[in-house]
């Protein structure tokens, strides 16, 4: 069998994976819920575990090498054997208090001077652990697990952390704190970091020879699965709202994440709200079946703003803005048409901001994530959004899958270490 590649994608509700061949074609998917949450690590190698050992057998044995993509911003504590210290700090999680600190480690802004950001989250769990734990992203902590290994980390994952992709650095507010050894060495998205340890090859049935790659965040895998051209804009809807899009220029605003992917700049941003706040009124059967009776060729008159708690990230970055779920129709179909115009809303309110910040407008919208199969969703976003809106069933873990295959195809030096 020809040689394989294996793409990991660790979302906000589960683990999903995706085994390609070095044609791209999709050779084995598979999925699972975590069983306690996102914030347990020990969920997220279960979940690993027992997908690996669910790809057939001969496929197992033809992977070469592996990348990982997380949740952008979902912080751990551990020690320096990757053992956590307590329970991952999640993207969503807002700390307050730490106002003046963030100030003053990145006065220039950028996505680490929120209190949405993962420096907030590094500062409140150096708070509870001291100074002397490592912070590791959900995606680094895996890509450690596989190596044995938790020295690195992967450039987009962290920099909602404060990492200068301009200057490959720390911010100088950063290093002048005694825990910034704490910090991972960051590596570009899509090099080598190693290979995968020998214990956990054996334990895995991996190959002993496989190649751990960088990966990058959820949201920007899922943008590779789609493949976009130069006027597409992608949004995610899945647990939350992401929208991004290529750009000639990174972006520098609050609430706004400037990635380079592939040589070119990646840019937009992630709401709190988004498709788990369905699910907080209505199970999948029962969204099926009221989604039937929605005609989305009319407005319901209602305007909710449906974040699933106080806080938002984009497409403004206020950590007080209010929930508006109310008044609740009788009509659970027409409570749910709401759901989903308000969420259109803050699509088009964030295409709208990206485009105020230099970025240009969409012709094109490209979905992707478990909402996208909603067709009177999709008509409901293309009549706010006034632009066609089409949907891709490719899956997150094959465009992170994308970045393994590219690493083994290229003849560039790896970071591998002992």
């Amino acid at each position: 069998m020809t040689s394989l590649v294996l793409g990991i994608d660790l979302g906000t509700s589960g683990v999903r994976i995706a085994v390609l061949d070095q044609g791209h074609s999709l050779q084995y998917s598979d999925s699972i819920q975590y069983n306690i949450g996102l914030n347990r690590p020990d969920d997220w190698t279960q979940a690993c575990s027992t997908l690996i050992a669910g790809i057939p057998t001969e496929q197992r044995g033809s992977i070469r090498a592996l990348a990982v993509d997380g949740t952008s911003g979902t912080l751990l504590a551990c020690d320096s054997k990757g053992r956590a210290q307590g329970e991952a700090l999640l993207y969503s999680e807002v700390c307050h208090g730490f106002e003046q600190q963030l100030q003053k480690l990145v006065p220039e802004g950028g996505p680490a001077s929120s209190s949405s950001g993962s420096l907030a989250r590094a500062l409140q769990l150096t708070k509870l652990y001291g100074p002397t734990t490592l912070l590791r992203h959900q995606a680094d902590w895996i890509n450690g697990w596989f190596l044995d290994d938790w020295t690195w980390g992967e450039e987009g994952n962290n920099l909602r952390l404060g990492w200068d992709l301009d200057h490959h650095s720390w911010p100088d507010g950063l290093t002048e704190q005694p825990w910034l050894t704490r910090l991972p060495i960051i590596q570009p998205s899509g090099s080598k970091l190693g290979t995968i340890a020998t214990s956990r090859a054996r334990e895995l049935g991996l190959p002993s020879d496989v190649q751990i790659v960088a990966g990058t965040t959820d949201s920007n895998a899922a943008v590779l699965a789609t493949d976009p051209g130069d006027d597409d804009g992608i949004t995610v809807l899945g647990t939350t709202l992401v929208m991004k899009r290529f750009t000639a220029l990174p972006i520098r605003a609050p609430g706004i994440t400037s990635h380079r992917v592939g040589g070119r700049w990646l840019c937009g941003g992630a709401s709190n709200a988004g498709a788990g706040v369905l699910r907080q009124f209505f199970s999948d059967e029962l969204l099926l079946e009221l989604s039937r009776q929605i005609n989305p060729e009319t407005n319901s008159g209602l305007a909710f703003r449906p974040l699933p708690r106080p806080g938002e990230r984009f497409p403004v970055d206020d950590p007080f803005l209010r929930p508006i779920l109310e008044p609740r129709p009788v009509s659970d179909a027409l409570f749910l048409q709401g759901l989903l115009e308000g969420l259109a809303e803050i699509e088009a309110q964030g295409w709208n901001t990206l485009t105020a910040l230099g970025a240009k407008p969409p012709k094109r919208v490209i979905s992707i994530g478990g909402g996208a199969r909603n067709p009177q969703w999709r008509r409901i976003r293309e009549r706010r959004l006034g632009i066609p809106v089409v949907t891709s069933r490719q899956q997150p873990a094959a465009g992170v899958g994308r970045l393994a295959l590219a690493a083994i195809e290229d003849a560039r030096p790896s970071t591998e270490h002992d």
